[in-house]
């Protein structure tokens, strides 16, 4: 018999944790925030919060032990996940897996399974601990490449370099926006792709797995810009895409939803790189499906049946970026955003800004997909961020 209210703890609280968090307390759980600074997001939503350096093993496992949460949840890739393993180990359950949350921590863990063990189609990539062997790596990938930390997020370090000449600049770019201690790069071939898309998978307790419509998006450096709901693909598209997914996630194990992401090229569906979390392209899920990405994770983490998945004609979300570094938040514009029909804002909270900071995101549904970009789009303008003196 599954009986509630569970115990979830949080490993990052930022805005995916944050919906995550508000999931859960809808189903009566007691939420544990955990990041690795004050007033997180999650934070603002949770019973207890925890501050401390989650990249800690010896403190992860401490706070860990002290809560004997039902489930940990982690919603960021900096984590001691050998401390994971271990508290695994003890009988405590890890969303989906502490061996998914180390493979997918990574780019070349996660790369090197997908692209050897499962042989499924990703971009030529090398990797290189040098500045000295990127130039030999990126040689024979062609002009441009594109150079990324081997572990980074929202797009940092990441570079497309056009020459040999740009390799050193774009070595150091990546080395200082990588997380963690590592000097190991990747660098890629550059896809003129048609399209990107995030296929969000979900992973039942009884093997099942449920996919939601797939998710068109745009990034800038490697970051979420916008998306929307349903993207456009073939039906043959859609099928090699869910095989993939399935592939790679049956591999991965455990429950809860994937964001999963590929790149289409034609006909050609090719494997870009998994979360094992909600996904920031799929926040438009809070506006566009019955259930939300962050419920469904709920559902499946806590094994809770997924009845049938619905979604709106055509939706869409734009972020909402800061354009200067703030002490103290404040934000006009919102009475403007709000004025059209079938459209939100969701501002995340965060208590200080930094230029191109995600802030909050506008949503919209319309009837077709242009429709509401085109809302989404000119409700995110229509807020600034100020300080609020």
């Amino acid at each position: 018999m599954n009986i509630f209210p569970k115990k979830v703890l949080l490993l990052g609280s930022g805005e995916l944790g944050k919906e995550v968090a508000i999931a859960a307390q809808r189903l009566s759980c007691k939420v544990i925030a955990c990041d690795r600074y004050a007033k997180a997001p999650a934070m603002q939503v949770a019973d207890e919060a925890e501050v401390f350096d989650m990249s800690n093993a010896e403190t992860l496992k401490a706070v860990v032990r002290r809560h004997q949460p039902d489930v940990v949840i982690p919603e960021i890739e900096a984590l001691a996940v050998d401390a994971l393993a271990e508290l695994e180990q003890e009988g405590i359950t890890v969303i989906p897996t502490a061996r998914a949350t180390a493979v997918t921590m990574n780019r070349d863990r996660i790369r090197d399974l997908a692209s050897g063990e499962l042989n499924l189609r990703t971009p030529q990539f090398a990797y290189a601990s040098s500045a000295k062997e990127l130039t030999t790596a990126a040689e024979p990938l062609g002009w441009p490449v594109v150079v990324k930390p081997v572990m980074s997020s929202s797009g940092k370090g990441q570079s497309v370099v056009d020459s040999p000449e740009g390799l050193q600049k774009a070595w150091q770019a990546a080395i200082e926006g990588a997380r963690g201690t590592s000097t190991r790069v990747i660098v890629e071939e550059f896809l003129h792709f048609d399209q990107e898309i995030t296929l969000l998978t979900i992973r039942q307790d009884n093997g099942s797995t449920v996919f939601c419509a797939p998710i068109g998006h745009e990034q800038v450096n490697g970051d979420y810009q916008c998306s929307w709901q349903p993207a456009e693909l073939s039906s043959e598209q859609l099928k090699k895409a869910e095989s993939m997914a399935r592939s790679v996630t049956n591999n991965l194990g455990g429950t809860g939803l994937f964001g999963v992401e590929f790149f289409l090229c034609g006909d050609e569906v090719i494997f870009s790189e998994l979360s094992p979390r909600p996904h920031d392209t799929g926040l438009v899920t809070l506006i566009s499906q019955n259930m939300s990405e962050f419920e469904l994770h709920l559902r499946a983490v806590l094994k809770l049946p997924i009845p049938t998945i619905t979604h709106a004609d055509a939706a869409a979300s734009r972020v909402i970026l800061a354009k200067e570094k703030l002490a103290s938040i404040g934000y006009s514009g919102i009475e403007k955003s709000l004025a059209e029909p079938n459209t939100q804002v969701l501002l995340f909270g965060k208590p200080d800004s930094r230029p191109g900071r995600r802030m909050g995101v506008a949503l919209s549904k319309a009837k077709n997909i242009q429709e509401a970009r085109r809302k989404a789009d000119q409700a995110a303008a229509c807020i600034n961020v100020i300080e609020n003196i």
